[in-house]
């Protein structure tokens, strides 16, 4: 046999070949979403915010509904879940001082909730410095469900106070 007479026969494959490559990559490429763009928190430098994202869970609501899965951001101390992005985490944020907002403590972490843009409600750590932002799409998944499972991750930022109630503040 001559190179002539194999050279069609390996050519059809060549470019089954290079097809079946292409629409691989397409489909790869179309899998891919882009990063959530994010503005860093001044502090997000902070030795203490890696040690957060390090512990961010891959999914939050995981089995339910709501599950989100985690996202690649484009900034450092960030975290981001679901598509679209309906929890968004900062680390570095300035740490709150007094206020009237409502004050929770989950987990043994403790949360101001500023609930004057529903259905997103802003997270912030209270008496940890840095302080950790979690803007969360209530309608989407549930913000107590979001900071539940966040409270591992962020108590490793060490607390320095608390929420406290009126009733405490004054005795």
């Amino acid at each position: 046999m001559s190179d002539s007479s194999v050279a069609p026969r390996s050519r059809p494959r060549r470019r089954l070949l290079a097809a079946a490559v292409t629409a691989a990559s397409v489909l790869v490429l179309a899998g891919c979403s882009q990063p959530v763009p994010i503005e860093t928190a001044p502090l997000a430098s902070d030795p203490a915010c890696a040690a957060v994202v390090v512990r961010l869970p891959d999914t939050l609501a995981k089995d339910t509904e709501a599950e989100q899965v985690e996202r690649e951001t484009n900034a450092q101390g960030t975290g981001a879940w679901g598509e679209p992005a309906s929890v968004i985490l900062r680390c570095g944020a300035e740490t709150p001082g007094p206020t009237t907002d409502r004050c929770v403590s989950v987990n043994g972490v403790d949360w101001v909730i500023d609930e004057s843009d529903a259905p997103n409600y802003l997270f912030t750590t209270y008496g940890r410095t840095p302080a950790v932002e979690v803007l969360v799409d209530n309608d989407v998944v549930s913000g107590t469900t979001v900071i539940t499972e966040l409270a591992a991750a962020v108590s490793v930022i060490p607390a320095d106070g608390g929420c406290t109630t009126l009733d405490e503040t004054t005795d």
